[in-house]
């Protein structure tokens, strides 16, 4: 990806190691409750943007957005495009967003989702998904303001259980 994806209010850029200060300071018991499971170390925060740099440069199957705001490009948050998972079909995504806390509220996150499936569909995916638990009604309000379906509740093979939302993403 070459050039960003924008709706004049958030842009969605690569997340990579030069955004470790920013996403540093966002994290909380929210992202950390519904994203990581785990607070992040600085180790492991490196590590994994620079993960996120190599999956860039590789195509994938990770493509991870900085959520960025205003002229300046504030990092927001971050929303993931993630590809070729054993519990999805051919053609799907799966999208997973966070917000830090100052940014909450706002309808960020509700545009980053459409920017992410009109991502999605740019890399030949068909449909995208979004899992959450039942208990994250922020997520679950995101999903319906972009226009995706519940699909069903699900036992997942970790013992989570997941709500999914599906879109169709074809252009």
């Amino acid at each position: 990806m070459h050039e960003a994806l924008t709706d004049g209010t958030v842009t969605l850029l690569p997340l990579g190691p030069a955004d470790f200060a920013a996403h540093y300071a966002g994290e909380d018991e929210e992202l950390v409750r519904w994203l990581s499971g785990d607070p992040a170390s600085p180790e492991g925060l490196r590590d994994y943007l620079d993960c996120c740099a190599r999956w860039w440069r590789d195509g994938g199957p990770f493509h991870n957005f900085g959520i960025r705001v205003g002229e300046a490009l504030q990092l927001a948050g971050t929303v993931d495009v993630q590809t070729g998972q054993y519990y999805l079909k051919p053609g799907q995504a799966n999208l997973a967003y966070g917000l830090y806390p100052q940014w909450r509220g706002k309808g960020f996150a509700t545009r980053a989702v459409r920017l992410a499936c009109t991502y999605a569909g740019t890399i030949g995916c068909t449909e995208a998904v979004i899992r959450c638990e039942p208990e994250n009604t922020r997520s679950a309000a995101v999903a319906a303001r972009t226009g995706f379906a519940f699909l069903q509740r699900r036992s997942e093979p970790d013992g989570r259980v997941l709500d999914w939302y599906t879109l169709d993403v074809r252009t």
